[in-house]
């Protein structure tokens, strides 16, 4: 049961990370409407596979953490500042929403796995993403602190993020549209999620600053 859910803390994480529209989200659509479904899912797969290794890197980079305590406290405390950071982010970006356009890089014969794999690997914010997430999932016990449950955490990472993809693959130009229009909204979520998270993380320094 514990596995279930340490899989489903992956997927849910990875798949709203996904939500926002964005470079990756936007050229999956291209893609999909230009190319045809079968390139969309290889870019898709270049995509994940490489958001997977980002993530597996911050999980170990996080084994060191975690035996260094004063390094594990300092990493909580700047959880807590981040997550307020990006709440505010958020909110700002809902304000100045900006209309996508379309990649520049889509225009090549290169192919559409390795795309995915090199859009993905150029994109390193995902490592701090992923840091943040999973000291707070690690510091809160949602995360134990075991092979088995990075391995399958990773794995709902990757599935998450296929399946983002996935809305932008087959909702074509409609769900762009949409989500276009809705931006604002989908920011101003990510914004109370992030805030509330970070409120969270907060109470947690402060009553149980050590696991």
């Amino acid at each position: 049961m514990q596995i279930v859910i340490i899989l489903w803390l992956g997927f849910i994480v990875s798949f709203l990370g996904q939500l926002p529209l964005g470079n990756m989200s936007f050229t999956s659509t291209q893609i999909g409407l230009q190319e045809g479904f079968k390139k969309a899912w290889q870019f898709a797969l270049g995509v994940a596979i490489v958001e997977m290794i980002y993530l597996r890197f911050a999980l170990t980079g996080m084994d060191w953490v975690i035996q260094h305590r004063l390094w594990f406290l300092a990493l909580g405390w700047l959880t807590v500042v981040l997550f307020l950071v990006l709440g505010v982010v958020s909110f700002m970006a809902a304000r100045k929403q900006v209309v996508e356009k379309k990649p520049v890089l889509l225009n090549n014969k290169l192919n559409r796995f390795l795309l995915g794999l090199t859009m993905s690997a150029l994109n390193p914010v995902q490592i701090p993403f992923w840091f943040l997430w999973t000291s707070t999932l690690i510091q809160t016990k949602a995360l134990p602190i075991e092979t088995l449950a990075y391995n399958t955490f990773t794995g709902g990472a990757g599935i998450g993020t296929i399946a983002g993809l996935a809305l932008y693959i087959h909702g074509g130009n409609w769900l762009v549209a949409k989500l276009n229009a809705s931006n604002k909204t989908l920011n101003k979520i990510m914004g109370i999620i992030f805030i509330i998270t970070a409120c969270i993380q907060l109470w947690r320094m402060i009553s149980k600053p050590f696991i």
